[in-house]
Formats: C-alpha cells, sequence, structure tokens
C-alpha cells in the first residue's frame, strides 16, 4: 500500500488545524512548527484544500486559516482527495496497464478488494474522530459496500446479438 507524504500531512495538519482553531485563525507557520513540516510545503497543501473548500483562509493582522464547515462533516477520504492523492493498492495503473508486463499479476484481487476497505474506512472516519482519537475498529460503522462496487453495465438484447449498453 502507498500513501505518500502529501496525504499524510495533510490529515496532521488539518487535525493540527482543528485542535487549535478555537481562538481564531492558525497561521500555518504555526502549524509548520508543531507538526514539522515545512511551511512552503503546507502553503502548496492549504492552497488545494482551500480550493475544495476544506479550510478558509483570514487575511490581516490574527490571520491564518480556519475549517471551512464543521470537524464533524469532514471525512479523511476529502483531506486526503483534496491534496490530489490516492492509496494505492496495486501497481496496476489502469485497466489496460497491469503491473506484470501489460497483465494482472495473480494476486490483483485481493490488493484492490483491500484496496476498496481502505478506501470504506477513510470515508467513514472524520476530522472530529481523529481529534478525539475516537477511531476504534469495533466502533466503526462502515459506509454501505454497495457504493464500492462497481454497477455491472446492463445487457440489452438485440435479436440474437447481446450487446452492454
Amino acid at each position: 500500500m502507498r500513501l505518500t507524504s502529501k496525504g499524510r500531512y495533510a490529515v496532521s495538519a488539518m487535525v493540527d488545524l482543528n485542535k487549535n482553531c478555537e481562538h481564531g485563525p492558525v497561521t500555518l507557520a504555526s502549524i509548520s512548527e508543531r507538526q514539522f513540516i515545512s511551511l512552503s510545503y503546507l502553503e502548496q497543501l492549504f492552497r488545494r484544500l482551500r480550493e475544495e473548500g476544506l479550510v478558509k483562509s483570514v487575511r490581516g493582522p490574527g490571520g491564518g486559516y480556519t475549517l471551512a464547515k464543521p470537524a464533524s462533516d469532514i471525512v479523511v477520504s476529502e483531506i486526503i482527495t483534496a491534496v490530489n492523492e490516492t492509496i494505492r493498492t496495486t501497481l496496476c495503473e489502469d485497466a489496460d496497464r497491469g503491473c506484470h508486463q501489460g497483465s494482472r499479476c495473480d494476486t490483483h484481487q485481493l490488493w484492490h478488494a483491500l484496496g476498496r476497505h481502505i478506501d470504506r474506512l477513510l470515508d467513514t472516519i472524520t476530522l472530529e474522530d481523529v481529534c478525539a482519537q475516537n477511531i476504534y475498529l469495533d466502533k466503526i460503522v462502515l459506509a454501505p459496500i454497495e457504493n464500492y462496487i462497481p454497477k455491472a453495465e446492463p445487457i440489452v438484447m438485440e435479436g440474437a446479438r447481446a450487446t452492454v449498453s
């Protein structure tokens, strides 16, 4: 499985922002100091987080960033997606380019299923849950599985020939 520093840093920075915004906007410099993330990197991440509507910037003295919506309404997957990050559990680039010289390996289905379960988990856990350290496997209710299974295209019968529509 691969989650780069971009996704991890974005989640860490959002947790820090939520924990420290009770007295007003939080500066990226203060997040940088607490989280050991370079300021220039945070600026790039927060530009994307702002564009995706997860944070708001406040200009001027006492300015910084605040959450654009309640922490209970922000799920971890939104944060990761906002910074153009994906969690990859397979080496396949797409349906046509497999990890074994153009074909899929024998374990592809296993790793793909794991990836979908990770997606379900990250779509369920909110920023508020992370901040409260309230993530327990036996208490997490995952999103409905139907949301993660690709819908089959209907088969339409035309005369003696079947086509996929």
